[in-house]
């Protein structure tokens, strides 16, 4: 199922415990050790991407992993974001501004999902489109608590004077341990029976409906999911940040979290991470490039990438094992982008095509009718 998609296809060594936690503990080693080695702007770029993963997260919980189209993910972490400013600057306990930061985003995603949920296909991409669209001039004329047009400024996140760190150390610090235990619960979530649900409501609301898999009730907690982590996202916006704007909450963000999702690997934990990687350098690649020119050179390499990896940067790694066995078969490993990028992609990530991760609805053609000649006349002459 979709839900466990993602794992299927790794590499075998992987499946060995000892080896496993090796993994882990190296990686939690380089997560120690690399914010004191790198420099300042390494490390501020690192949390910038850790804070956009964590978006890409929430949206592929209800995208990728539910089926369900959602365009004002945004708006969740724009929420959370402006809590978060609001509870610093009134002296709030900051772990109540966290628990804030969470349910907020949380409650609002659960009153418009209670709503949108029984809707299908464009009409739920209409009402999420409808939430940064509104959200914007909402947080204009909020100036109270908002800032209004200007945005509004939180610095909370300064490193204490006994860690002996520098703030940029710090907050990627803060980053890395809210993200991992968020990317770490998630994960636990979509691979239990939760996930399971959501694969099924994903694959076919009839018969999740007669396995008696509520798809009402498991869209609307994908969705709330989806919008706390959001919240999260927007908390840890103002950690890295400091400040946030009406600009914060913008349909384009949408629309970027969403192509990050596309080539990150819909359905996929680790598809999430590489969205964030995507979202965060890719701009930066393509201002070093010609900044005149940005906006056409990130369409064309998004094209690019979805004809290669229709599954996403995640499948990659499946890809090359794929044409490896290929090759060593002497079979021949077929165009690029063709059926057996499809299939590496959807063995990996759960989908097979840039539709499937938008929550299209499968279409399979009828097979070709079968014809019998009639048996052959026998004549007396």
């Amino acid at each position: 199922m979709a839900a466990n998609t993602d794992l299927s296809n790794r590499s075998p060594l992987l499946e060995r415990p000892w080896l496993r936690w090796a993994v882990i503990g190296l990686v939690i080693v380089l997560m120690i050790v690399l914010p004191l080695m790198l420099p300042e702007f390494a490390n501020q770029t690192i949390a910038r991407i850790g804070v956009f993963a964590v978006a890409v997260l929430g949206l592929n919980v209800v995208m990728g992993y539910t089926g369900q189209v959602s365009l004002g993910q945004i708006f969740f972490v724009g929420v959370g974001a402006y809590v978060t400013a609001f509870g610093v600057n009134a002296d709030w306990n900051i772990l109540l501004v966290f628990v804030l930061a969470c349910l907020v985003p949380a409650v609002i995603g659960l009153v418009i999902a209670l709503a949108a949920a029984r809707l299908g296909g464009l009409a739920i991409a209409m009402v999420t489109i409808a939430l940064p669209i509104i959200g914007v001039p909402l947080a204009k004329r909020l100036s109270d608590f908002t800032g209004g047009s200007q945005g509004t400024s939180a610095r909370f996140s300064g490193a204490p004077e006994w860690t002996g760190l520098y703030d940029d150390q710090w907050q990627l610090y803060i980053v890395f341990l809210i993200g991992g235990i968020t990317f770490m619960l998630t994960r636990n979530l979509v691979r239990g029976k939760y996930g399971r649900a959501f694969a099924i409501v994903k694959g076919n609301e009839a018969v999740a409906g007669s396995l008696g898999v509520s798809p009402y009730r498991f869209k609307v907690l994908a969705f709330t999911i989806a919008s706390l982590i959001g919240g999260v996202s927007g908390f840890l916006y103002m950690v890295v940040i400091q400040y946030t704007s009406p600009e914060t909450l913008h349909f384009g963000h949408s629309i970027e979290l969403l192509a990050s999702m596309v080539i990150g690997g819909a359905g996929s934990i680790l598809g999430s991470l590489l969205g964030g990687v995507w979202y965060v350098l890719l701009p930066q690649v393509t201002n070093l490039i010609d900044p005149n020119i940005t906006a056409m050179l990130q369409g064309a390499i998004l094209l690019v990438v979805l004809f290669i990896l229709p599954g996403g940067l995640v499948s990659l790694p499946s890809l090359w094992r794929r044409r490896g066995r290929d090759a060593g078969s002497g079979r021949p490993s077929g165009p690029v982008g063709g059926a057996m990028q499809a299939d590496a992609a959807g063995s990996v990530a759960g989908i097979s095509t840039v539709g499937d991760a938008l929550g299209a609805p499968s279409t399979q053609s009828p097979p070709p009718p079968t014809t019998q000649s009639p048996p052959p006349s026998t004549t007396q002459s």
